[in-house]
């Protein structure tokens, strides 16, 4: 695509929710020394739970039960998902947790395939991953890199719950209600790590500027781009988060990442995009990553 073409603005649109998502997880990493990890990720579902209640205002009124326990296990898969991101950013760099996390949406993507390129992704992706969780000699501390598989993991059943969550609520409205229940499932370890740190104003408004730029930015960023990008381009266009994601680490934390590391992150983009670019469509609803809702 040429600059300034037809597709220029949605692809733009994609990038720009990317470093939006990431620069909003190196701030949020900032906060750690006053609001711990779990402080941190409330104060940013607290905030994205608000905003989206008022604007989308949900109506639980006439939803079957069937309907509200979708909504309820997709606020529990986005509530485990941004905390276990925030545990393994805690004790491993930026990129390196974003990298590691893509193991998630990389195996649905290729679930089921039959496709014999599809095992050559999954060699990659692997390969990317010994080396950055110690098999190339990485000093990685392996209960961050634990947390990051984990919410990779929980990244998956965010990716399936979103698909079902988006064929029985319209709009933002099955969203705003899974956004309620992250919250209040993150309540009581955002309480414990943050106390009294969560009433500081300075912290409250660095806060809702992580909230700002993880998710209310880049959600809304990619709703517009999907109006004129396929899924598949907007998935590909997605595996650019670890490359991002160590930009970030390095510009605002000051992490530096080995040769090793940079190739590994470099692999796992690879086997991302390559995985993106073949997978049937498995979702219409919410995409994007854990920064990015």
């Amino acid at each position: 695509m040429t600059a300034g073409g037809p597709g220029a603005r949605p692809v733009a649109l994609v990038l720009g929710a990317v470093v939006s998502v990431q620069v909003g997880a190196a701030i949020a990493a900032t906060l750690f020394d006053d609001l711990g990890p779990a402080g941190t990720v409330f104060l940013r579902l607290g905030f994205s739970a608000l905003l989206m209640a008022a604007v989308v205002r949900p109506a639980l009124r006439g939803r079957s039960r069937e309907h509200l326990r979708v909504a309820v296990l997709f606020g529990l898969a986005l509530g485990a998902m941004n905390l276990t991101f925030y545990l393994a950013l805690d004790r491993i760099p930026l990129g390196i947790a974003v990298t590691l996390e893509f193991v998630g949406p990389l195996g649905v993507a290729v679930t089921g395939s039959r496709r014999a390129v599809d095992l050559l992704w999954v060699v990659l992706a692997a390969l990317g991953i010994v080396l950055l969780s110690g098999g190339g000699g990485a000093d990685l501390d392996p209960v961050g890199v634990g947390f990051a598989l984990l919410a990779g993991a929980c990244w998956a059943a965010y990716i399936v719950l979103s698909q079902r969550t988006g064929e029985v609520f319209p709009g933002g409205q099955g969203l705003a209600i899974a956004m309620v229940v992250a919250a209040v499932l993150v309540l009581p370890a955002g309480v414990l790590d943050g106390g009294g740190a969560l009433l500081d104003p300075a912290l409250l408004g660095l806060g809702a500027a992580v909230a700002l730029l993880s998710s209310v930015i880049p959600y809304s960023f990619e709703l517009e781009a999907l109006r004129a990008l396929s899924k598949r381009v907007f998935s590909v266009l997605l595996s650019l988060e670890p490359a991002a994601a160590a930009l970030a680490g390095f510009v605002v934390l000051g992490q530096d990442l080995a040769a090793r590391q940079i190739v590994a992150i470099g692999l796992v983009i690879v086997a991302s995009a390559g995985a993106a670019r073949g997978a049937r469509p498995v979702r219409e609803a919410v995409a994007g990553s854990p920064g990015g809702v």
